[in-house]
């Protein structure tokens, strides 16, 4: 019998496991479906772990922006900085691909963190839970290996994305078992397939450009980059959080009057700030030839504006299998937040992505996670 059964050993479980109070509960357990601690920590940022952002704020989130400002409140980016350097990590500000966002050296560095915080815990690897019981005051665990029976249940076994990694629907499953409201799923940080008018964005694939999408009332800033199945990139990851079906707007000269570039005589394609590249197959997509700018009429001048201003509406997305995160999940407003404590049912916790919090791309979602890892940690050691 444990006191505490953590299921998932990612980033808000371990984070979960490692501020426990080690002299408070000393039966603790891990179950991990994967064969090591971390598995998609190891992969986030390229290898590096994009841990939290410099501008980590409640509107960089998909959610109810009151309650993500409570969590943040309480386990700020400085926060976890702090608590990063306590543990000898120091993140350093590169902003190379998202602005703000804090990298490590290695995502290894996180891994053996945690693997230090969490040597007085049993761990219970490639063991994918089934099913869960609860009877008596207790906990009972279906595994694919044992039965393992617990006092309290901390769910933090994350969203769909990744499933080459393991990602499972078991926390959405014990959620509703619970009597859980579920937001409706949908891959996130993920890229955009393309319409029949938008084909000509496969030409392009390998080529990125910095440019601005407005979505949903939103404006993102950064990189696009052009894909064989249509188009993908920081900012277009960060887009995608925000997108549920309609049209997107994309500037691909921001900050940029077009007019002040066509006064002349060279072509289309040599005087605009842009590859050639692009321009070429922009240019096919409206009909224009590239010829000299000094022989544009208004009407072809307009239709250039478009480069400020191209509106169309994605396919769809690149799904769960390019997807770094889930977005929706289990209601916030079942949650004690807290706690991190089920409203419906005493004694069990959910943290992590399973929740309906989703950040953009660059440190958004490993700073909410872990702030709610922590938030709970700290509620169950004093209570």
């Amino acid at each position: 019998m444990y006191d505490i059964a953590i299921i998932g050993a990612g980033a808000s479980g371990l984070m979960f496991a490692s501020n426990l109070d080690k002299n408070k509960f000393k039966n603790v357990c891990l179950i991990e479906a994967n064969s090591k601690i971390g598995a998609k920590i190891k992969v986030s940022g390229g290898g590096n772990c994009n841990i939290t952002n410099k501008f980590v704020k409640e509107n960089r989130y998909l959610g109810d922006e009151e309650l993500i400002k409570k969590i943040l409140k309480n386990f700020s980016k400085d926060d976890m900085l702090e608590f990063l350097a306590k543990n000898r990590v120091f993140p350093k500000l590169k902003e190379t691909i998202v602005k703000g966002a804090y990298f490590c050296n290695s995502s290894n560095e996180i891994i053996e963190m945690f693997s230090l915080l969490t040597t007085n815990i049993k761990k219970f690897f490639d063991t994918k839970v089934l099913d869960i019981v609860f009877e008596d005051e207790i906990f009972t665990i279906f595994t694919s290996k044992q039965e393992i029976r617990a006092k309290k249940l901390v769910v933090a076994s994350g969203g769909l994305s990744f499933p080459v990694l393991n990602a499972s629907d078991i926390a959405f499953k014990i959620a509703q078992k619970f009597s859980h409201t579920i937001k409706s799923l949908n891959p996130a940080l993920v890229g955009f397939t393309v319409q029949k008018e938008q084909f000509w964005f496969k030409e392009l694939s390998g080529l990125s450009l910095f440019c601005n999408i407005f979505v949903e009332n939103r404006k993102i800033e950064g990189n696009l980059l052009f894909a064989h199945k249509g188009f993908s990139g920081p900012a277009v990851l960060s887009s995608s959080l925000y997108w549920t079906k309609g049209k997107i707007i994309i500037d691909f000269l921001p900050n940029k009057n077009i007019e002040s570039f066509l006064n002349t005589n060279k072509l289309i394609s040599s005087s605009l700030p842009l590859p050639k590249n692009f321009l070429k197959e922009f240019l096919k997509s409206i009909d224009l030839e590239d010829k000299s700018c000094s022989k544009l009429n208004n009407n072809e001048i307009e239709n250039l504006k478009l480069l400020n201003s191209y509106s169309f509406a994605p396919a769809g997305n690149f799904g769960y299998t390019k997807a770094e995160v889930t977005k929706g999940g289990i209601c916030l407003d079942e949650i004690d937040i807290n706690s991190f404590e089920s409203k419906k049912q005493k004694n069990l916790y959910f943290l992590g992505e399973c929740l309906d919090i989703t950040g953009e791309l660059g440190g958004f979602n490993f700073q909410i996670v872990m702030a709610e890892a922590y938030i709970c940690a700290k509620h169950l050691n004093r209570n």
